[in-house]
């Protein structure tokens, strides 16, 4: 008589595994990175993927890493989570011709874009479109669209730097 088998859970039992893990070592970002990594494992289709575990726990992994390096790259935050004094404001009454400068500025930094950078970045950012949607309407992926974006905003960050009130 052979031993019994194993159990073989479904990618949900390691779904709530993993989630009870991440939420214990890194709660927010975690839960988001794990969230990703089952989106992509239902794109993927259930039957192409041998371990499901092992891709949930390997995709999170590299979601939670992704995450980390972007942060290192670029420091985002809202604009209501800035200061009062960390607000760009014109002090001296010009504020209609400083706003056309950094507009006219910002038109400038979009056009010296890539064609599919500057697709992502207004599509995201001034449409209000998700990267799923933006990778699904160029038939990219959803890491291309995020590396596109990277991109866009570096390059917006460093042509506009130079309008950012001094410090």
């Amino acid at each position: 008589m052979s031993p019994p088998s194993k159990p073989n859970k479904g990618w949900l039992a390691h779904y709530r595994e993993l989630m009870g893990a991440w939420r214990r070592k890194n709660p927010q970002d975690g839960e988001d990175a794990l969230q990703d990594a089952v989106v992509g494992l239902l794109e993927r289709g259930l039957g192409k993927v041998e371990d499901p575990r092992a891709y949930l726990a390997r995709s999170t992994t590299n979601g939670l890493i992704d995450r980390h390096r972007r942060r290192g790259v670029l420091d985002l935050r809202p604009l209501h989570e800035l200061d009062e004094d960390e607000h760009p404001s014109v002090q001296d009454g010009h504020a209609t011709h400083y706003s056309a400068q950094l507009l006219d500025a910002l038109m400038a930094a979009l056009q010296d874009l890539p064609l599919a950078c500057r697709t992502v970045f207004v599509r995201h950012r001034l449409e209000g479109w998700s990267h799923a949607e933006i990778a699904d309407d160029m038939g990219i992926s959803r890491s291309m669209v995020e590396k596109h974006m990277i991109r866009a905003l570096v390059h917006i960050d460093q042509r506009l730097h130079a309008h950012a009130p001094p410090h």
